[in-house]
């Protein structure tokens, strides 16, 4: 009984919550760039080099059997070994691409978190001010 107690208040704690949140919201958010790099950056990538579809870059490591077309998918299909290294190029652009993002977020929260820091604390009177305060709020009561 005491295992199940200890779960609940894991799971019920704040942070895990939070963490959470974060997963689902990263996830997401991989899509978005996910879809980014596939529908507009390789793309244009690919204009630039001369119209390549980075998807379809691979490397035949066996033969290919007769009767079975010469691209990825198909080949796959077949089971036929390939390098499909134009996959792992689209995963590398979308890493760094979200490694940026992440980045200038992190960057942006720091730079709020020093500035809330830096905030000058209001500084305290001199004595003489607090003495004749003093002074005065005695001088006041009846």
């Amino acid at each position: 009984m005491s295992f199940l107690k200890e779960f609940r208040e894991f799971a019920v704690k704040g942070n895990v919550v939070d963490l959470a949140v974060g997963v689902i919201i990263g996830a997401a958010f991989g899509k978005i760039v996910e879809s980014i790099v596939a529908d507009i950056i390789m793309p244009i990538a690919g204009l630039v080099f001369g119209k390549l579809d980075f998807s379809n870059l691979y490397v035949v490591l066996g033969t290919i059997p007769p009767n079975v077309p010469n691209n990825l998918a198909d080949l796959k299909k077949a089971g036929v070994p390939v390098l499909a290294y134009g996959n792992f190029i689209t995963v590398v652009v979308n890493f760094v691409i979200l490694a940026f993002i992440i980045f200038l977020m992190v960057k942006q929260i720091n730079k709020l978190r020093r500035r809330h820091e830096e905030a000058p604390a209001p500084a305290a009177p001199p004595e003489e001010v607090v003495l004749l305060r003093e002074i005065r709020d005695s001088l006041r009561r009846p």
